[in-house]
């Protein structure tokens, strides 16, 4: 791939000078900087990059220029280049016009005016617009490839898996892409080995598990070990917070996950209420950078591991593992998260995976390009993701058991909702029943006021209803509430569940009935559920942790 264009549009030429300077110290070695002195010779620099096919990953340009505003090039870029970064520079005056434009424009960042000292105030910024940027735009000759159905649930499998974690790769098609059927065939493959997985460098995988995907791919499926100082199971925002933290501060740390980090919040389209991040940002960029963090301290991740028990030995707490072998710790930290409930309706367990879903990430609404596409669920989680799929499907509409969205999401998503026209909402409605030949086809609708039922043409339909803890693999010691919450903290000595703690001391905030094993995040009970509250018991957790391992 050609080297990335940076464009530089400023009319002041020694601030434009400045800023080329700056970039191309640190950043030209592996990208091009382009200088503009205007709007329209920045719209003509970046026309001749698209003519050539040329990459253009980022346009830094001053708020207040003649003929033509900073805010009002960065709109024609994102029409014409919409995966390009925007950088906006501004005065403190401009503050308003820069917010405003993160919402009108989706401008990226901006960036008070002077930026000196570029270590300290430009570099930090330009790094994660350009990271973000590479992330999106990976070079296609190392890529992993796929080669399987459209509406293969192993192949979906084995996408979501690629996906979660990461790692690029190249989607085939055996019966919409000539490359696919191809490479079928040289594979010699049938219907019973999809979808195959060609990694470079590496054997054919046939219809693989995806822990022999992670094994192909080199990421780690065991854990190094023979004891931590604490294993935390799941890695979600609440068990990356204790990931980064618990390894910060010397303690040897494990995370085990068995899809990928991120959890669900790492599906996420947007999360647009996270502190700190004025215009939003996906759950798979959220859960990057914190992998990056907690790697970065050296917590170990061992992924695609399915956790089947938890065992007390002694003063010892014992993760066992379905397929390696158990990690031992001296304290656990359960961060399992909860899981969409299956939605009860004739058909719809026959097509799981061809064409019904129960939540998604932002990568799949590509896969539903001009399809009707519904999505059932009330909650930001379902407004996210209607909002990502309506940029590709041909409909969506949204079905809400309740009267209204007001009630259970947030006022910012709801007023995006109504604003879509390609977005269509019917409450008071329920999914009573699908049906397709191999893959999703017609649903059934009733109104909960009449009972009328309708049926509907529909290619996708993604479920975003309730939460579901994962806790079954918990034994009794311990306590679980009515719902298979984790109970914790000083719930257990008394009030609604009598007492279920065995020990003179009271129990820690966030620690479970079994000492040493802490809760954090969406699986303890009477949690709040919101990433931000995830990542703030992940956190405190490891101060909990910190004390348990004084008293023993």
């Amino acid at each position: 791939m050609a080297r990335p264009a940076i464009i530089t549009v400023d009319d002041d030429a020694p601030v434009s000078a400045a800023i080329a300077r700056d970039l191309r110290a640190r950043y030209g070695a592996e990208h091009r900087i382009l200088r503009a002195s205007s709007g329209a010779e920045s719209l003509e620099l970046m026309a001749r990059l698209l003519l050539r096919g040329q990459p253009l990953a980022l346009v830094a340009a001053d708020q207040r220029m003649p003929g033509m505003t900073g805010t009002e090039l960065l709109a024609r870029v994102r029409a014409d280049v919409p995966d390009a970064k925007l950088l906006l520079l501004t005065a403190y005056a401009d503050t308003e016009v820069a917010i405003s434009a993160i919402n009108d424009i989706g401008l990226d960042h901006y960036l008070l005016k002077p930026w000196d000292p570029p270590e300290e105030r430009l570099y930090p910024v330009v790094d994660d617009l350009l990271s973000d940027w590479h992330n999106a735009h990976p070079e296609q000759t190392n890529d992993v490839r796929v080669v399987g159905h459209r509406w293969s649930e192993a192949s979906h499998l084995v996408k979501t898996f690629l996906a979660n974690n990461h790692v690029p790769y190249v989607w085939l098609d055996i019966e919409r892409d000539e490359e696919g059927a191809r490479l079928r065939d040289l594979a010699g493959a049938d219907a019973a080995d999809l979808p195959l997985v060609l990694v470079p460098d590496g054997e054919t995988l046939r219809a693989p598990t995806t822990v022999a995907v992670a094994s192909a791919l080199g990421l780690r499926t065991r854990a190094e070990r023979d004891l931590y100082d604490v294993c935390i199971v799941g890695g979600g925002p609440a068990g990356l917070a204790a990931a980064v933290y618990a390894a910060s501060e010397g303690l040897s740390t494990v995370v085990v996950e068995h899809d990928a980090p991120g959890g669900q919040a790492g599906q996420s389209a947007a999360i647009e209420n996270y502190l700190g991040f004025p215009r939003g940002l996906s759950g798979a960029d959220l859960a990057q950078r914190a992998i990056a963090q907690a790697r970065r301290f050296g917590a170990e991740m061992v992924l695609a591991r399915d956790v089947v028990a938890l065992e007390a030995r002694g003063p010892v707490r014992a993760v066992r593992l379905d397929g390696a072998d158990d990690i031992e710790a001296r304290s656990v930290v359960l961060a399992t998260g909860v899981s969409y409930r299956r939605l009860a309706a004739p058909g719809l367990d026959e097509l799981s995976g061809r064409g019904v879903h129960y939540g998604s990430n932002a990568g799949q609404a590509a896969a539903c390009a001009g399809d009707d596409v519904y999505v059932v669920g009330a909650a930001n989680s379902a407004g996210q993701a209607v909002l990502n799929l309506a940029r590709f499907a041909g409909h969506v509409t949204l079905v809400v058991r309740g009267e209204s969205l007001a009630t259970s999401m947030s006022q910012y998503l709801v007023e995006r909702i109504r604003a879509d026209a390609r977005i269509r909402v019917l409450c008071s409605t329920e999914v009573v029943g699908a049906r397709g030949d191999g893959h999703l086809e017609h649903l059934t609708l009733v109104d909960r006021h009449t009972g009328a039922t309708t049926e509907v043409k529909a290619d996708w339909l993604f479920v975003y209803i309730g939460a579901s803890p994962r806790t079954d693999w918990l034994g009794a010691d311990v306590v679980r509430d009515e719902h298979g919450f984790v109970v914790t903290g000083h719930d257990l000595l008394g009030g609604r569940r009598g007492k279920d703690w065995p020990l003179p001391r009271p129990p820690f905030a966030l620690e479970t009935s079994l000492p040493g094993v802490f809760a954090a995040g969406d699986v303890r009970s009477d949690s709040m559920k919101r990433v931000a509250s995830a990542v703030g018991e992940g956190s405190m957790s490891v101060y909990f942790v910190h004390r348990y391992l004084a008293t023993i």
